[in-house]
């Protein structure tokens, strides 16, 4: 997954789209990782960048360290709110996954987005995460908040039948990811 992301950005960087791109930043400290969550629908709508989606929660695990940032939409700062977490993108390799939240290793695949129920995707890097306050498995969750079917790297709707890549498994209903440019 950070592969593509990391390869996805360069892509984004090198083009006009750049403009309007990610404003990359490292951030340290505590994050939520949710490159291998599911997304459920909310039934809410969520603006970003002037365009609204349909907003999605996903459940995402809480560690620390240094993570890649979009400071565009994080009002400029790696600092959350209190309760919260940023969800923040990073190069661990091997971390808590659902369904137990034991620490696993990342497997990325990808996958076709469809228009069926759970079809889709999700994006959250940069959203902001409502912290749990019961561990589970020894591991602090995060509830995070972000678009359906919207890059991370233009802003834009990514339409059904775009490759998208996951750490998600397969089955995973509109998995955290980003469009392959």
């Amino acid at each position: 997954m950070n592969r593509i992301i990391a390869l996805a950005s360069l892509l984004a960087i090198g083009s006009t789209a750049a403009i309007a791109g990610p404003d990359l930043q490292i951030c340290h400290g505590e994050y939520a990782l949710c490159a291998a969550s599911s997304t459920d629908a909310t039934g809410r709508s969520i603006v970003v960048n002037g365009i609204t989606f349909r907003e999605g929660v996903s459940v995402c695990p809480i560690l620390h360290g240094p993570a890649i940032a979009d400071m565009n939409l994080m009002n400029g700062s790696c600092k959350a709110p209190t309760g919260k977490v940023w969800s923040l993108f990073s190069n661990v390799k091997n971390f808590p996954q659902a369904p137990t939240w034991a620490v696993m290793p990342e497997v990325v695949r990808t996958f076709i987005t469809t228009s069926a129920p759970g079809g889709g995707m999700s994006n959250m890097w940069s959203f902001p995460c409502v912290k749990r306050q019961h561990l589970v498995n020894g591991v602090q969750l995060a509830d995070c908040y972000g678009p359906l079917n919207e890059s991370p790297w233009t802003s834009t709707s990514v339409p059904f039948g775009s490759v998208v890549g996951t750490a998600a498994a397969v089955g995973a209903s509109n998995p955290v990811g980003g469009n392959i440019p």
